[in-house]
């Protein structure tokens, strides 16, 4: 029992209340406001500058600039030195960056608001920890959305071909509903179709045939490559939100099959790539070295295999993500020169 120097009189409307420890503590005034924070609640620290980068989550990135890279080596071997269409291919990129960045913020806002980022144990997130409100993290993810479409515009413009724009709109509709809406359909186990279909098929193809007109067989085995690394990189974080993903009734591909078997797939996923690289190795020089890209790879296999903490993961993924940018940044190399 408390003695007189440590008793705390509590008031209706005085705001003061007693500690889960035990120990008097005064607050200032009540919020006031049904539902607000309690009075004791630590306060949580506004978003910063850096907390704002980190939510574009630029380690993706590479799975925005190789398919792009890929397309452009794909289409100047096409277009047999015929002309270098540096405009349209750099269009392209800020499309696919756009892209990207804009479905990382608003997977963050979508997530956020559902609560599925409650229990997470990944790199902490603007909308789910408080730091940003949601209505700031929605704008952003738009503002990048609608940078993407005026570059799919512009690019679908200048090379002739105005119908484009219909497949840049299914891009954006495609990436917010990937979380977000009623029924995302990244929450029944479709992410990965959505990231083959269009960080891996759209991106590859369509940027080469901005450029020349036509998508040769080289373009199509590349956006294949590349579309698998992509989904790679979304299954090692899946997997390492299996169990929050779980419990918060987001079903992902690695719910859906299980955590044995979401890391073979990713295995999968991240090495057939390079058994495809076998058939441009024959014909191109120069792509025999895009094996070294294994370096980054193979341990981000062994990791995703073998690995246990969320930090694990998390370097798999980075590895990953390496993997696929020196994938097609090397193999769109061998293909131009």
């Amino acid at each position: 029992m408390a003695n007189k120097g440590n008793r705390t009189k509590t008031r209706a409307g005085s705001g003061r209340t007693n500690s889960g420890s035990g120990s008097a503590v005064r607050t200032g005034r009540p919020s006031g406001r049904p539902g607000g924070r309690p009075p004791t609640a630590p306060a949580i620290r506004p978003a910063t500058a850096r907390d704002w980068i980190g939510g574009a989550r630029l380690r993706t990135l590479p799975l925005a600039i190789a398919p792009v890279a890929l397309g452009t080596g794909a289409a100047y071997l096409y277009s047999n030195d015929d002309g270098w269409h540096w405009v349209r291919a750099l269009l392209c990129l800020v499309v696919a960056v756009g892209l990207q960045i804009g479905v990382n913020y608003a997977n963050d806002y979508s997530d956020g608001i559902r609560g599925t980022d409650t229990h997470r144990v990944g790199p902490s997130r603007l909308t789910g920890s408080g730091a940003a409100k949601p209505r700031q993290v929605l704008t952003v993810a738009l503002a990048f959305f609608a940078v993407a479409g005026v570059a799919g515009v512009a690019v679908s413009v200048i090379s002739g071909f105005p119908w484009l724009i219909a497949v840049g709109a299914a891009c954006v509709v495609a990436a917010y509903f990937y979380t977000g809406g009623k029924h995302p359909y990244g929450y029944y186990a479709l992410g990965e179709v959505f990231v083959f279909i269009f960080f891996g098929l759209v991106a590859t193809a369509g940027t080469m045939f901005v450029q020349v007109g036509a998508v040769s067989a080289e373009a199509w085995g590349a956006a294949v490559a590349i579309g698998l690394l992509s989904c790679a990189v979304l299954m090692v974080n899946n997997i390492r939100d299996l169990r929050q993903d779980r419990v918060a009734g987001k079903r992902t591909l690695a719910v859906l099959v299980g955590d044995r078997a979401a890391r073979i797939l990713f295995a999968v996923f991240t090495l057939v790539p390079f058994g495809i690289l076998g058939f441009y190795a024959v014909v191109f020089p120069l792509a025999v070295y895009v094996y070294f890209a294994l370096l980054a790879g193979l341990p981000a296999v062994i990791i995703t295999l073998t690995g246990k903490t969320a930090p694990e993961f998390v370097l798999a993924l980075k590895l990953t993500s390496l993997t696929a940018l020196l994938f097609g940044v090397g193999l769109a190399a061998a293909l131009a020169f």
